[in-house]
């Protein structure tokens, strides 16, 4: 399922956080880790990307897993996009930062541009390693990958799918509910259905919290153009990000 995954580096707390979820992942699937950094002139260049690299493949190697190491030049979410094609899943971290103009926010520059740029899964991670035991999914009725790549990470680790639906119309929230309900009794998995109305980040971030969830699975919905892909991000993804800390994989 996840047999390759790949770690983005750049020195910071929240990268070295998905690093150690990496390490948690690659246990459980018997992953092989691609460390990757990417050289930015105002951060040290090469040196300091090489430097990255071989402090990622020695914290793997020490867990006695199985490790390559990556060194990319250029923009590092246009580096990271293309090194995940070759990937089940990238993993990078969250950056929670205030600024005067924008307010709060759950994700820097690259993990967002990430999120749309990337063809494979996408994990967000929390600001400490989670064991993704409980899984949870945002679903609104759109992002059946994502019920479904939750639904066969829960066949691994033996454990029920919360489904959650953030709605405004109670009847049409039932009859989405009802599709996932649907799709998971035919895959044979355990599950159960939370309705509440609400903004998609209110209501899962008082979900997970509830039933104590450690991992989240939600869509990257298929834009019709640019625009919509930029506010998809913003509106959906990030509003999830903002009110949680547990890993987020975002299917494309």
């Amino acid at each position: 399922m996840f047999t390759r995954l790949l770690v983005g580096l750049d020195g910071s707390p929240h990268a070295d956080a998905a690093l150690e979820q990496a390490v948690v992942l690659a246990r459980r699937f018997h992953s092989l880790i691609i460390v990757a950094a990417v050289e930015e002139s105002n951060k040290g260049g090469a040196e300091a990307a090489a430097a990255l690299v071989e402090r990622g493949r020695f914290r793997v190697a020490a867990a006695g897993l199985e490790v390559e190491g990556q060194q990319q030049h250029g923009d590092p979410d246009v580096a990271l996009a293309e090194l995940a094609k070759g990937v089940d899943a990238v993993l990078v971290g969250r950056r929670g930062v205030e600024t005067e103009h924008a307010g709060p926010t759950a994700l820097g520059h690259t993990a967002a541009s990430l999120i749309r740029l990337s063809e494979r899964t996408v994990i967000v991670c929390g600001g400490g390693p989670s064991p993704m035991q409980v899984c949870a999914v945002a679903f609104d009725g759109r992002n059946h990958r994502a019920l479904d790549l939750a639904a066969r990470f829960a066949s691994v680790t033996g454990s029920t799918v919360h489904v959650i639906h953030a709605c405004s119309d109670r009847a049409e929230g039932m009859q989405i509910l009802g599709q996932a309900e649907a799709e998971l009794s035919l895959l044979g998995v355990p599950f159960q259905t939370h309705l509440e109305e609400g903004s998609a980040g209110d209501v899962v971030g008082r979900v997970v919290r509830a039933i104590r969830a450690d991992a989240l699975f939600a869509g990257a919905h298929v834009p019709r153009g640019p625009m919509e892909r930029r506010a998809s991000v913003a509106s959906h993804t990030e509003d999830i990000l903002l009110h949680t800390d547990l890993p987020v994989a975002i299917q494309p």
